[in-house]
């Protein structure tokens, strides 16, 4: 009798945990775990090209090769419009490019502390720089110089005038920022010094002046990323 009531009571237990096994929630399936969503990095790797444009403003400067005699400093501004191309490549945050540019310039000014009025303009300019910056997704601020290149024309009131290709150094800084994958847009502060070009004697009329030539520039640009 004894046995048939353990054996009664043993199978009543296991009934009830089995119930109760089969109402608590960790007795349900699972669910599946959700697939992370990826968000790609953006990457500054890669040829660009764009446009720029932007203002001018700096000085030159007159000397008479044979008296030292000099105009001072005046000021020469104007507009400045062009293309750019440049390639960068991305370790980590760190960016780094080669860019060129070149582009159309009135940038001018003239003084009368001469024997008459002396004019300078600046017509074309183009720089090749090297740049470096470090990203922040989307934003790069960067530091860039090198090489640059224009034409620099002078006139003597009365007397002639000269146009020379004129080399020197350029460097500045600038943030770019990338509105969507391929678009990107800049501000920018470059220095570009020309040296010196040379009015000759039958440009002044007598004894031949060295014009220097320097300029700050404000511009903005925006680029295509391939």
């Amino acid at each position: 009798m004894k046995r048939l009531l353990l054996a009664v009571v043993g199978v009543l237990a296991l009934a009830a945990s089995t119930a109760i096994a089969a109402d608590m929630p960790g007795g349900r399936p699972m669910p599946m775990p959700r697939t992370p969503t990826y968000v790609p990095f953006f990457t500054w790797n890669g040829f660009y090209v764009g446009l720029n444009a932007g203002y001018a403003f700096g000085q030159s400067e007159w000397t008479d090769k044979g008296t030292q005699a000099t105009t001072g400093n005046f000021d020469v501004s104007g507009g400045m419009f062009g293309g750019t191309a440049g390639y960068n490549v991305q370790f980590g945050g760190w960016v780094f490019g080669l860019e060129g540019d070149l582009g159309w310039a009135s940038v001018k000014g003239a003084t009368t502390n001469c024997f008459t009025t002396c004019e300078t303009k600046n017509e074309w300019l183009g720089t090749l720089r090297a740049r470096s910056g470090y990203a922040f997704d989307r934003f790069l601020p960067y530091v860039t110089g090198g090489f640059a290149f224009g034409g620099v024309r002078g006139s003597v009131l009365g007397f002639g005038s000269f146009s020379e290709t004129q080399t020197g150094w350029s460097a500045g800084a600038g943030i770019e920022y990338a509105f969507v994958d391929n678009w990107t847009a800049k501000i920018e502060y470059l220095y570009a010094d020309l040296g010196k070009a040379t009015c000759n004697a039958a440009c002044s009329g007598g004894n031949p002046f060295d014009v220097n030539y320097t300029t700050s520039i404000v511009r903005g640009g925006i680029n295509y990323k391939f």
